[in-house]
């Protein structure tokens, strides 16, 4: 009755299977959260901060990566810094944005994105 169908597939391996996708969304939503928990606690650049504010109160980053964009008004330049424990990335001179440098998304090599 619940045997094996034509594919190959038992009623049992896509139970299985839809419990499985159906939880990983949910692992995400918790990281995403427990990371920006984190963040919040943590000391990083804020924004509008300018790069010598940034310099002057964390020190010199580890690198600093090719600025990016810059063509037009539509696209200003970002610059992005990387420290030890955090990103910062700046829009012309002022912080737009700093989080946690993790393993996550392409923080450990940005140099292979194109």
């Amino acid at each position: 009755m619940y045997g094996i169908n034509k594919f190959g597939i038992s009623l049992s391996m896509v139970v299985l299977l839809a419990a499985a996708a159906s939880s990983a969304p949910a692992r995400a939503d918790n990281l995403l959260v427990n990371r920006v928990q984190q963040e919040q606690g943590m000391d990083l650049p804020t924004r509008g901060m300018s790069m010598d504010q940034v310099e002057k109160k964390y020190g010199a980053p580890q690198r600093k990566l090719t600025p990016r964009g810059g063509d037009s008004a539509q696209h200003p330049t970002i610059n992005r810094w990387d420290y030890s424990n955090f990103i910062v990335y700046f829009e012309k001179s002022h912080v737009i944005h700093a989080v946690l440098n993790t393993p996550a998304g392409n923080n450990t090599n940005p140099a292979s994105v194109n």
